[in-house]
């Protein structure tokens, strides 16, 4: 495999279900990863049932953040396209044509990019290498069961007086990994006898059965029929139930949705427990505590057992249906301390929500609206504005009219507003807004006016901002409405009033938000009250006041990794830094916010009050450093990824490990490499010489530009020659 990535910049790994590719992919990557000056990216497709969402899905593992209406395919191959990455592609073969798509577009525009892919049918991509994984042979095939049985029966080894049973019992079951496990966990509960009659008895019946197909297909599914069969009835059931959902479930979800008829809610558990014991699912810790997944092979088993007795409509409609109140009960809970909470637990149901709202658009009535509206909360505040917007333009595509209509509209609104789309924005929200005059609709028309007004404040029309503001800030009070979106109302006024120099009406607004956001545990809108107070800091002289606000917002937006949010505190924080004098950190801070406001849209949405301050610290900075200087500072804060831009702008740079000085920074390698090159020897020499593949020759090269600070290999060969003498 590391062979073939050095020669080929897409290679795909096809075979059966469970025979290890995955495994094989994520092995050669880390063997590989040296060679990858930016890294190695692992992205999941598995769970990805839209094609539409499959250039949404590398972008969120890539930490690729872009809240524009640009098109996706775009935006990843102008991030990629001048970094050295492995993207690694899992589990494509049920959206072959949208990852093939994908893979062509960014081989064409990145040219520093290799691909290994993951898939049961091939890309059919130019320049594709195909690789078909084999099933293990007989010693690896022995060793992995050796190991897998050990794990339940501690102790247990291959010798003299067992070594011809265990390899009946590899051979039997084609070599395949997935099958081994399955097998070698049974001996918990059986003898290696037990065990080989058993499977000898069962694979052929199961032979007997089917006829034709790739006999590694029928050795499978035999594995996996023989230890659907050994399961309770119970285990069965929920097996098959289980498989509705994408990626992983918790507890509560599974007791939810698989439940009912023959199954007791409290039966759940028990037979979840004897499925995790036999290998089927597995059971992971994650912060927000202990979740479950059935490996793919295995969810599509069940599935296909799920179909088979008539079952996969009403287990997709408890689905849709526990998701959907999930989704209510987080948007009720949102206004409130458990924020962060909310944020990461709605980021590990992202793809049970996706498959929610796949099957709601799939099916007739009105719950793929209501689900898109109601994950508002995650479509706007916690940086998922591009795929919320796909799913709420496919609800207003359907024919529905009144309240349930008019959320939509304004949510979709607010949406594009914030991805700076405003015509589409304004247009949206009008028709709301004359929805909600025409029936008195009176939440419609408070949402749907505060939406507009932000549209002029961005539009430069504050005389219009504060009327539509003041409006929809009587309307909420009137309605008794205390949320999120009120407290942003206010915020958002006072952003007006900065605009108009009225300082000390901007801090009031400020600080009634953040009473009630303090009063209520509510951290996402007050941390934009925070911005304003760094503001109105700012302008009154008192800059360290200011820094600290500044910061403090911006800790806050990270959590919920809010982009918006993200790079309005990291502009404060480079305007407050130029006051104060410190010209290098502020041109650093402007590089950053350069790059972060190209994922967000038009820097400082394209506004003559939002952008003034911006253009006054840019002046000022090149003017204290010299424009060959701020250009350097601005090109280090341009190179930081969205992590590192924060870590910087806070002040939370890790500090470099103390390091024992040595004649030379290079690795012994790296120092053999380097004499090549002063011998004249090129890449393709150097990988010769040394029998490694040029990639890694290539790496070797540019690490050791890096770290000596050189821009050729000249220098490189002086320096060489320099320590000789």
């Amino acid at each position: 495999m590391r062979r073939l990535l050095a020669e080929s910049r897409l290679v795909t790994l096809t075979g059966v279900g469970g025979v290890g590719k995955t495994r094989l992919a994520l092995r050669a990557a880390t063997e590989t990863s040296r060679a990858f000056r930016d890294g190695v990216w692992f992205v999941e497709l598995g769970g990805v049932t839209d094609p539409e969402l499959v250039v949404h899905t590398v972008l969120e593992q890539l930490g690729i953040h872009d809240d524009t209406v640009r098109q996706h395919r775009t935006v990843l191959v102008e991030h990629l396209r001048d970094r050295q990455v492995l993207m690694v592609l899992d589990n494509c073969e049920h959206v072959v044509e949208a990852t093939a798509a994908l893979v062509d577009a960014l081989l064409r525009g990145v040219p520093g990019l290799r691909v290994l892919i993951t898939s049961r049918e091939r890309l059919g991509v130019d320049g594709e290498h195909l690789w078909q994984v084999a099933p293990l042979p007989q010693d690896p095939a022995l060793a992995l069961f050796a190991e897998r049985a050990a794990a339940v029966e501690p102790g247990f080894v291959i010798g003299s007086h067992n070594h011809d049973k265990v390899t009946q019992i590899c051979t039997l079951l084609g070599g395949i990994p997935l099958a081994i496990e399955l097998a070698a966990v049974r001996l918990r509960v059986l003898s290696l006898d037990h065990l080989l009659s058993r499977l000898d008895d069962t694979f052929r019946v199961l032979a007997d059965g089917k006829r034709g197909g790739d006999p590694r297909h029928q050795t499978l599914l035999a594995a996996v029929d023989w230890s659907f069969h050994l399961c309770t009835r119970s285990e069965q059931i929920l097996w098959a139930r289980a498989s509705v959902f994408s990626g992983t479930f918790d507890l509560d979800a599974a007791e939810r949705v698989c439940s009912g008829d023959s199954v007791a809610v409290e039966d759940v558990m028990h037979s979840l427990t004897g499925l995790v014991d036999k290998s089927v699912v597995i059971a992971e810790q994650h912060p927000a505590g202990l979740r479950f997944r059935l490996l793919e092979p295995l969810r599509q088993y069940g599935l296909e057992k799920l179909r088979g007795a008539g079952r996969e409509q009403v287990l997709r409609e408890r689905h849709r249906d526990h998701f959907i109140e999930w989704a209510e009960r987080r948007e009720k809970e949102w206004f409130g301390p458990a924020q962060p909470q909310i944020f990461s637990r709605t980021r590990l149901e992202h793809a049970n929500l996706r498959s929610a709202l796949d099957f709601s658009f799939d099916e007739e009535g009105d719950h793929c609206v209501h689900l898109a509206s109601t994950l508002w909360f995650y479509w706007a505040c916690c940086g998922m504005l591009g795929e919320g917007r796909h799913w709420l333009d496919r609800a207003l595509a359907r024919p529905i009219e009144g309240a349930l209509r008019a959320k939509a509209l304004w949510v979709n609104g607010y949406v594009a507003t914030l991805q700076g789309d405003i015509p589409a924005s304004t247009r949206m929200l009008e028709e709301c807004r004359k929805y909600a005059v025409e029936s008195g609709d009176g939440p419609a028309l408070a949402y749907s006016t505060h939406r507009l007004a932000c549209t002029h404040l961005i539009g430069d029309d504050l005389d219009l901002a504060d009327a539509l503001f003041e409006e929809a800030m009587n309307l909420y009070r009137d309605q008794g409405t205390v949320n999120s979106h009120t407290m942003l109302a206010g915020i958002e006024l006072a952003i007006s009033a900065t605009f108009r120099h009225d300082f000390a009406a901007a801090e009031r607004l400020c600080v009634e938000a953040k009473t009630v956001g303090e009063k209520h545990g509510e951290l996402w809108a007050q941390a934009y009250a925070i911005y304003v107070l760094a503001l109105c800091a700012w302008v009154s002289g008192d800059y360290a006041r200011a820094d600290q606000l500044g910061r403090e917002c911006l800790r806050i937006k990270r959590t919920f990794h809010d982009l918006l949010g993200i790079v309005l505190a990291i502009e404060v924080l480079a305007w407050i830094a130029a006051s104060q004098g410190n010209a290098a950190r502020a041109a650093t801070l402007l590089g950053a916010t350069n790059e972060i406001w190209q994922s967000v849209g038009y820097p400082m949405f394209g506004s003559r009050y939002f952008g003034a301050p911006h253009g006054e610290c840019e002046s000022a900075t090149i003017a204290a450093l010299g424009e060959q200087e701020f250009r350097a500072m601005f090109r280090k804060g341009l190179d930081l990824e969205l992590d590192d831009a924060i870590s910087f702008a806070i002040g939370e740079e890790q500090q470099p490990e103390p390091v024992t000085v040595t004649a030379t920074p290079l690795t012994k390698r790296e120092a053999q490499v380097a004499d090549l090159i002063a011998g004249g020897m090129t890449n393709k020499e150097i990988a010769a010489r040394l029998v490694i593949a040029r990639r890694t020759a290539e790496g070797h090269v540019e690490r050791i530009l890096q770290k000596l600070g050189f821009t050729s290999r000249a220098q490189i060969a002086t320096w060489v020659t320099e320590r000789r003498n």
